[in-house]
């Protein structure tokens, strides 16, 4: 009888082509767990009832882990009661068939090898179901074309089925976490002091942050004007450079990466235009009108050609969905090993909801969760952009709190670290009282003493402290950098 189920042959798929099957290893491997229940705990690959291509295969193995899990002792005998209402077991004989699997103590050598060729086989399966369902789809013209969108579901389910590959669970013994805890102390040992994570090209921010770690969501928040994407856009350019870097001089500890900026306001051009400006030193403005000069020309080339190899990969697709980006970003991963993601800004994505009626804030939860899912995915660090809502300007201090994040709950609940850009020069300019008047001297007076002055706020840091970090903000070429010795005396004031 139990021939009878070795020669259980699967449904041909489109007519000719059949699902990869290994009855006998099946067959194997439950005759080993029944003879030797502790194998469960050996296993080289994880294995659920779902990997076995026998159905009642399956059935036998969820119900050897489910006893294994109660510490009951799981053989032919125990395991009878349970199916005796099983009409594929009684077919074959009912506990004979059971007995049968476990006649060959020979069975235990090769479990293991059996566990991982069930494991592997199943995923082939998925693997044609996918191709096949990919097929039908694409040949399907009955309904609305839409091949993009066709296109992501597609590499959406090439890469759970991956994921499903993935030997390693998420469960770590406290050995292996404090190992690495260790390498990321001794990294940032090794940098220098400060920088255990990818580095944000800024001095201040770095020891504040001891860099970008992976896994991690940072929220960088602000209102228009403040230099959120300039902000981003030199981050980018740092860690991308600081990777260049360290492969050219081979160092020992890299703290750059490449990486994935997904612009869903600027274009590639615009932000391109900006990289160059701030790492030629030409006024971002003068580039936009023309108005350079042959030398300027030159320079600007020559940081064009300097910067040809910069691992910094820009996506402007526009209306971008939470699942499009993802997969885009997984991609990226597999095939230019990006490490530090860009999302400017996260209130421009789109979530799954396309009804007008449905609640922007749980579209906005899923959003931010879609990119900690990312983060956490990739075991990279995302940086997304964040805009803040009107209440700063009705109050007299416009530096920013976490309440003024739009749809704050969502995005301060996902968010790791949480960044506000501020430069009171900016609101400073708009009370300029008219010239001549009483107040007008000491508008001038603090016009001069700010200009140039911003912040980063560090308002949440699982990690570590809060508080503002200093920076000089150069407009021209849209740059932010680290204040000079002096340049901030007194910057609370």
């Amino acid at each position: 009888m139990a021939s009878r189920i070795a020669a259980v042959s699967p449904e041909p798929i489109e007519g000719h082509v059949r699902l990869p099957f290994n009855i006998d290893a099946e067959k194997a491997l439950l005759g080993a767990l029944m003879i030797e229940n502790r194998l469960l705990e050996e296993l080289p690959v994880p294995l659920d009832e779902a990997h076995f291509m026998e159905p009642l295969h399956g059935r036998i193995f969820a119900r050897i882990r489910q006893m294994a899990d109660q510490n009951r002792l799981a053989n032919p005998v125990t395991l009878r009661p349970l199916f005796e209402a099983d009409p594929a077991l009684n077919e074959l004989g009912g506990i004979a068939y059971l007995i049968a699997l476990t006649e060959d103590p020979t069975v235990l050598l090769a479990a293991r090898d059996c566990a991982r060729q069930v494991h592997d086989l199943a995923l082939l399966r998925a693997l044609v179901r996918v191709g096949t369902d990919l097929v039908t789809r694409a040949t399907d013209t009955s309904e609305a074309v839409a091949p993009l969108a066709q296109i992501e579901a597609a590499e959406d389910a090439l890469y759970r089925v991956a994921e499903k590959g993935e030997v390693a669970g998420s469960a770590q013994a406290f050995a292996h976490a404090a190992s690495r805890a260790i390498l990321m102390a001794e990294r940032a040992m090794k940098s220098g002091g400060h920088l255990s994570g990818l580095t944000t090209g800024l001095t201040g921010l770095n020891n504040k942050l001891g860099g970008l770690h992976d896994s991690d969501l940072v929220v960088l928040a602000g209102r228009p004007a403040m230099g959120k994407t300039a902000l981003a856009t030199n981050i980018a350019f740092a860690c991308a450079w600081r990777h260049v870097q360290d492969r050219e001089s081979g160092a020992e500890v890299r703290n750059g990466a490449p990486v994935a900026f997904f612009s869903l306001e600027m274009s590639a051009d615009q932000l391109a235009l900006r990289i160059l400006a701030e790492r030629s030193g030409i006024n971002s403005e003068d580039l936009r009108t023309g108005r350079i000069g042959q030398a300027q020309f030159n320079a600007l080339a020559r940081a064009s050609e300097e910067l040809q190899g910069l691992p910094l990969i820009i996506d402007d697709t526009p209306a971008l969905s939470i699942a499009g980006l993802r997969t885009r970003a997984r991609r990226l991963k597999r095939q230019k090993g990006i490490g530090l993601v860009v999302v400017d800004y996260l209130q421009l994505l789109q979530g799954t909801m396309r009804n007008s009626g449905d609640n922007r804030v749980q579209e906005i939860s899923e959003i931010t969760r879609g990119l900690k899912t990312l983060a956490k995915e990739l075991n990279v660090p995302v940086l997304a952009l964040s805009q803040l809502s009107r209440a700063v300007e009705a109050r007299p201090d416009k530096r920013p709190i976490l309440a003024d994040l739009r749809e704050s709950g969502t995005i301060e609940q996902d968010a790791d670290i949480v960044l506000f850009v501020f430069r009171e020069e900016y609101y400073h300019a708009l009370q300029k009282p008219e010239d001549g008047s009483e107040k007008f001297q000491a508008w001038l007076d603090k016009a001069n003493r700010i200009e140039g002055r911003a912040e980063v706020i560090v308002a949440k840091q699982r990690h570590g402290s809060t508080g503002p970090v200093p920076l000089i903000f150069s407009k021209s070429v849209t740059r932010f950098s680290d204040p000079a010795e002096g340049d901030w005396d007194g910057w609370g004031g």
